[in-house]
């Protein structure tokens, strides 16, 4: 039994069929326009709202297209002022950190000139104890072969630091005017009276240490400035120490006490100057 073979048209023939009909349309379209504009008409009322619509979707499709290459265009704009604002500010760190420093070397070299009859040497701190907040003890970057000994004043800011407690050949360890241990002979200027600036972690966690041995008749007051007087076995005479506040008298009613200001602010100390010059070679 044969099996029946389904329907087929040669692709070659439906085209040539497509395009004889295209233009019997074309020739029907052209001869009778007149008749055929109602149909027009109706095909137009038809067509052209789906023309409208697939034109609005086309102009979605575009608007879309187009807000996303602006997107991506923003956000390559984004990344690049992202790297320039952190080169900007980069540069205004550095700037700055440059700022401070001149600024501390202009105060020491107006401390220099505080003090110009005295030879001395810059130095920078380069390490402290990690658990010593206050710089009460510090290490500097200059030793022996720099000229460095024990027993040097150290000055910076506005005034006294400490002196030298150790020379070694390329550093030095600094001992503060505000260690536990440190005791200094001082003398207010307006008054030449004498007192004895005693350091204390304590109390300089108050911004202050402790002041004693003044005299009861000593005519003082808040804010007088207190220097390293001439019987100091160590200090240089005429070293600014700091300002006297909190004055009392003592319950001996022989002597009176204080606290005092330093002059050199502990929380930060960045480079210092030493007095290359012993007490003991002034003597000399």
């Amino acid at each position: 039994m044969k099996r029946r073979t389904g329907f087929s048209i040669n692709p070659k023939h439906l085209f040539i069929g497509g395009v004889v009909l295209c233009l019997i349309l074309m020739f029907i379209s052209f001869r009778y326009s007149e008749i055929l504009l109602p149909v027009k008409g109706a095909i137009g009322y038809v067509v052209t709202p789906m023309q409208k619509g697939i034109n609005s979707v086309g102009k979605a499709i575009a608007d879309q297209g187009d807000k996303f290459v602006s997107m991506n265009d923003l956000l390559s704009e984004n990344e690049d002022l992202k790297q320039q604002l952190s080169e900007i500010t980069y540069e205004n760190k550095i700037l700055l950190q440059d700022k401070y420093e001149l600024d501390r070397y202009r105060d020491l070299y107006k401390l220099d000139k505080k003090y110009a009859d005295y030879p001395k040497v810059g130095a920078r701190v380069i390490g402290r104890d990690p658990n010593d907040y206050w710089y009460s003890s510090f290490k500097i970057d200059k030793g022996t072969d720099d000229g460095i000994a024990v027993d040097m004043n150290v000055i910076s800011g506005n005034g006294l630091v400490g002196n030298i407690v150790e020379a070694h050949k390329n550093y030095s360890i600094v001992r503060s005017i505000i260690d536990d241990s440190s005791n200094v002979s001082g003398m207010f200027i307006k008054t030449s009276d004498t007192c004895m600036v005693s350091g204390g972690m304590e109390a300089y966690s108050n911004g202050v240490i402790d002041v004693s041995l003044i005299g009861k008749d000593a005519k003082i007051a808040d804010g007088y400035e207190v220097v390293t007087s001439a019987i100091s076995p160590k200090y240089l005479q005429g070293i600014l120490i700091g300002y006297i506040t909190e004055i009392q008298l003592e319950p001996n009613n022989l002597t009176k006490t204080a606290k005092l200001i330093p002059a050199v602010d502990f929380s930060r100390l960045d480079e210092v100057l030493i007095i290359t010059e012993l007490k003991e070679e002034l003597k000399d």
